[in-house]
């Protein structure tokens, strides 16, 4: 019976081997095309690489849930000698991953639970998965199912279309604000918004024609005469005439000037 048993272990072991091998296999080939033909690589060659490495680890599965293969849980594996020198037999059975079998390595490949940080986050979460309601918990799986299919449904969208929503959302926004654009007009064109304050400060000596500011705002200061090469005639109100003027203001020209005056902004 119990050379049964290890006969039946050791043909199970060995049609595990195999249909690993092939997984193996099957994974070398995919990561191969990925890295060196990934310019003449199509998507339908990928989704049957995932069938193939789908479809064998499907197998593998009922080969471990057969009736007939004995319980691998049930085994236990011994390390029966331990040495920090290089096993050459080990390399080569292992493909160079595994050249020594020492007290370093034996406690990562023979374990048989996850490591105890893992663990204990594990038993963190099963915690906090306890402590949620079944109406908290399905409110949270709708929000979550609601997030993908707006993702999916953006992600499934054509480029183009896409593209031609950001045009026009850029076309549609205003660059301009039209409320500061009229106040700027208005303060340019108009004076609208401007102090009437003259800035404080004594008018610089030597600049014939300067008169006051008066309270009625300020007036054109001075205005060149055709008449005369380098005459100037201050305009400001009660200013007088510099001497050695030749003859009178033309009246156009102080039509011109009254014109101007009444025009300015701080007088409207």
């Amino acid at each position: 019976m119990q050379q049964r048993e290890e006969k039946l272990l050791e043909a199970s072991v060995e049609s595990l081997i195999s249909r690993v091998a092939h997984l193996k296999n099957a994974l070398h080939s995919f990561i191969y095309k990925l890295e060196n033909e990934y310019e003449r690589l199509t998507w339908p060659s990928v989704l049957d690489n995932f069938a193939l490495l789908s479809g064998q680890l499907n197998t593998i599965n009922k080969l471990l849930r057969n009736e007939k293969t004995p319980s691998f849980r049930q085994q236990v594996i011994i390390p029966l000698l331990l040495s920090p020198d290089r096993d050459e037999e080990l390399a080569k059975l292992t493909e160079q991953r595994v050249p020594v079998f020492s007290h370093e390595i034996v406690p990562d490949h023979l374990r048989t639970k996850p490591d105890p940080e893992v663990e204990e986050q594990e038993k963190q979460l099963s915690a906090e998965a306890a402590r949620i309601g079944p109406e908290v918990a399905q409110k949270q799986i709708q929000t979550l199912n609601k997030l993908c299919s707006n993702l999916l449904e953006k992600l499934n969208n054509p480029r183009d279309d896409r593209d031609a929503e950001s045009a026009a959302i850029r076309q549609n926004k205003p660059s301009f604000n039209t409320a500061d654009t009229n106040a700027l007009v208005a303060a340019v064109g108009f004076g609208k918004g401007l102090s009437k304050c003259r800035p404080p400060g004594p008018v610089a000596p030597g600049h014939p024609g300067q008169g006051p500011m008066m309270s009625g705002g300020p007036t054109l200061q001075q205005v060149t005469i055709g008449g005369g090469s380098g005459q100037q005639q201050g305009m400001g109100p009660g200013a007088p005439q510099q001497q050695g003027q030749a003859g009178k203001m033309p009246s156009n020209i102080k039509t011109n000037i009254k014109a101007a005056s009444s025009m300015h902004p701080y007088n409207r």
